[in-house]
């Protein structure tokens, strides 16, 4: 008998294989509520059928936003099982960039967590006609609402009783429709550079390369995995919803986004994937618990983090290891590691991965020291994620593994990446013309990734391809290694490299408040928010120590020796995709940043000392304001090759 090739086929399989096994979990005022394969069968069944009674047809698209909710998930198995294509928005997104993408799809209904998201909508109908229906999860502060363009969850799933009670095959027959090459779902890029598009994957093209990451890595049923990042981003679509549905294994949704930690606790994943960003978000929260850690617990844990990173990754790896030091990391583990491992929710974790930004060499030493399997990948979303991975004992911390099962890689003539593979995906969305330029006439997909293999065979990524570029005297410029490079350093959040055909490579750095803030506080700097912080002599001697530390390390490089940072600011404010400076998916738009701070960048190729600036920033409740202040131009020492040799 052939594998279920669509999601809907896949979630009736489970039902009737594993029906009473759990298929999802919700944290709900603090109890775990569980749902079984055939709880969560019968509860798209009801969904699907009403939202045909809304008028939801194949081929139509459906918007989904909202936080990872069982609901929210179950409104994709529905759509996908009457041949619709759900269209999963950022729920932190503002209205506008909503209304870019309602129109774009062509979203007739949306269904929505709660009265946030409901709102959003109502602010922009008028600039999406073809929207016809909210349907909404969470009635609270709803009662006074026009009606006519609302419906409550509920609501449609007593309209889908109805209809099924007249026609009790009818949910079958759609799914019977339902073919491997349908379009399953379609997320939108990030708009780093441009306009978003909307990336159409297949079924197909998810559920073969869902299936190719579970058999490499052994995956079973019984694994348990926390569905917490976006679900307009392509990583959580994939290794939350494809490869659930595939493996058949629990996925759990937090109760929120601030009790991601605890419920990653109480769950204890054994598959995770996370961007690096917060696996610094909690390095830097076990940082400050140490920083406030008595005397002796500071002196125990440095001296069991020290066993750890010189025993842990060869342990982890299966590699020959003396019996003393196999002692002294399981004494490490009893006192230290375990513990903390325990702490930060990696208790039974088996696989880890990290993708969608360079990871620290420190930040992965860590993890992997503490006896997590975490491994790097690469991928898009237009390659369904899967292109590279770090196969288990070779993990190297500058490369993004091999290519994964069925994938074939190639570096053109150029130096550009480009895939061929199951994942590769459909098209762009009423994008012809991007999606003819996005393929090679053979049907490689063009990443526009600079990269090489290095002699194991390992694919290493140097930058995008169109941002390397070259400094006055020719020297090879990569922005985005070098922002990567800044913020490996804790107490830098985010920064924005500028030196293409400049004479010297420049930056602007947004500090941790987090990080900078306890160090300041340990050291009697008072502060009374991020721009008062980010102003002080101290802070900027703090980051110029970090940014000279990336000189040093790029002074031992042949190739990389004449890009180093001469000159930075710390910017007076946060970086925000609210104001356009990132993606929802927190990459630096750096074109944008580089025409909206015009003046700084100039003030940085100039003799000034400091330079006078006045933003305008969005506030959480949609407000807006002015922030001004006078920030200083800052000098970083460049680092002799022969002197970092000798560091070296």
């Amino acid at each position: 008998m052939p594998a279920p090739d669509t999601f809907p086929r896949l979630l009736i399989e489970h039902a009737q294989t594993r029906g009473d096994r759990p298929a999802t979990r919700e944290k709900d005022l603090g109890i775990w509520q569980t749902y079984s394969w055939k709880q969560v069968l019968d509860e798209v069944r009801t969904l699907a059928c009403g939202l045909h009674t809304l008028g939801l047809r194949r081929g139509d698209t459906l918007a989904i936003i909202g936080d990872n909710r069982p609901r929210l998930y179950w409104a994709m198995d529905a759509a996908q099982a009457l041949g619709a294509v759900p269209v999963p928005l950022y729920q932190d997104a503002v209205a506008e960039e909503m209304a870019f993408v309602l129109s774009n799809a062509e979203v007739r209904i949306a269904v929505v967590e709660d009265q946030e998201q409901v709102d959003k909508l109502l602010e922009v109908k008028a600039r999406c006609p073809m929207l016809e229906m909210i349907v909404y999860d969470d009635p609270r502060g709803l009662r006074h609402y026009d009606r006519k363009l609302l419906r409550s969850y509920d609501d449609v799933q007593a309209a889908g009783r109805d209809l099924l009670r007249t026609q009790p095959d009818f949910f079958d027959r759609e799914v019977e429709k339902g073919r491997a090459s349908d379009v399953a779902i379609m997320l939108y890029t990030s708009g780093t550079t441009g306009t978003p598009k909307g990336v159409m994957l297949t079924h197909q093209n998810l559920i073969d390369t869902g299936r190719g990451g579970i058999q490499r890595e052994r995956l079973t049923a019984d694994e348990e995995v926390l569905a917490y990042l976006p679900m307009a981003w392509v990583g959580d679509n994939l290794f939350s919803y494809c490869q659930g549905h595939v493996a058949g294994f629990c996925v759990s949704c937090p109760e929120s986004p601030d009790t991601v930690l605890t419920d990653m606790r109480e769950i204890g994943p054994t598959y995770f994937f996370a961007p690096p960003r917060v696996l610094e978000n909690l390095l830097t929260t076990v940082s400050i618990r140490m920083e406030d850690a008595s005397r002796f617990k500071r002196w125990l844990y440095a001296r069991c983090m020290e066993v750890a990173r010189r025993w842990g990754p060869a342990i982890l790896d299966a590699k020959p290891v003396p019996v003393a030091a196999r002692l002294a990391y399981a004494l490490a583990d009893l006192l230290i590691l375990g513990p903390l491992r325990n702490v930060l929710g990696f208790s039974r974790v088996r696989v880890a991965y990290t993708a969608g930004e360079a990871i620290g060499p420190d930040l992965f030493r860590f993890y992997r020291s503490l006896g997590v399997n975490l491994k790097q990948l690469y991928g898009s979303t237009e390659t369904s994620v899967f292109v590279c991975i770090q196969p288990n004992g070779q993990v190297k911390l500058e490369s993004v593994g091999t290519p994964a099962t069925d994938v074939e890689v190639r570096i053109s003539d150029q130096g550009e990446v480009q895939v061929k593979s199951p994942g590769v995906f459909h098209g762009y969305f009423k994008a012809e013309a991007a999606t003819r330029e996005a393929m090679t006439p053979d049907g490689f997909f063009r990443t526009g990734d600079a990269g090489f293999f290095d002699e194991d065979g390992h694919l290493r990524i140097i930058d995008r391809a169109k941002d390397v570029g070259r400094l006055h005297d020719e020297t090879l410029f990569a922005p985005k290694y070098l922002e990567n490079k800044l913020k490996f350093y804790p107490f830098i959040k985010e920064a924005v490299a500028f030196g293409d055909r400049r004479p010297y490579a420049a930056a602007f750095v947004c500090i941790d408040l987090a990080a900078v803030g306890n160090w300041a506080e340990r050291r009697n700097l008072p502060y009374a928010g991020y721009l008062d912080l980010a102003g002080q002599k101290p802070v900027h001697d703090l980051v110029r120590g970090c940014v000279e530390e990336v000189n040093a390390a790029l002074a031992a490089d042949p190739r990389l020796k004449g890009s180093q940072i001469r000159r930075f600011l710390v910017l007076h404010k946060e970086l925000d995709p609210d104001d356009g400076e990132l993606t929802r998916t927190r990459k630096v738009r750096r074109g944008f940043i580089a025409e909206k701070y015009g003046p700084l960048v100039e003030a940085l190729y100039s003799s000034q000392p400091s330079v006078h600036v006045e933003t305008q920033v969005r506030f959480e409740d949609g407000r807006t304001g002015m922030v001004q202040a006078e920030l200083a131009i800052l000098e970083a020492m460049i680092v002799e090759e022969d002197a970092a040799r000798r560091a070296a």
